[in-house]
């Protein structure tokens, strides 16, 4: 089973945006979390057995697509960031005790990640 590949750039150029940085660093960990839950996704998938349960792989998909949309939101200044980010921070945090219920480091850095995704969009929901 593969995942679509996204075509969200891996980088942007702050002096390109007109964000503050606050808001760059949120577009920044939202598009670590896309990379990183995509990359366990893949690993999730290899492992099998609790790894690849369905909640789990919904949990996983969820976040992908989220940040994915959180980064896109952010880095448009779109006027409805802040309600995008609110839904990105409680999604990333379920998917964070998802994978701290898995052993291994790939979900515990996976939970690092989305932990530090839905801080930084808690902080972007609250302008």
């Amino acid at each position: 089973m593969q995942t679509q590949s996204s075509t969200v750039p891996s980088t942007f150029t702050k002096a390109s945006k007109d964000l503050s940085n606050e808001m760059f660093q949120c577009l920044q960990n939202c598009l670590d979390c896309f990379s990183v839950c995509n990359q366990t996704l893949q690993h999730c998938l290899e492992m099998g057995d609790k790894h690849a349960e369905k909640a789990h792989i919904q949990s996983l998909t969820d976040c992908i697509k989220i940040c994915e949309t959180s980064a896109s939101f952010i880095s448009r200044n779109s006027s409805a960031y802040t309600d995008i980010c609110g839904v990105c921070a409680d999604i990333c945090r379920a998917c964070a005790d998802s994978c701290s219920a898995l052993d291994g480091e790939v979900m515990a850095k996976c939970a690092e990640v989305c932990n530090q995704c839905a801080d930084s969009c808690e902080k972007m929901s609250a302008h």
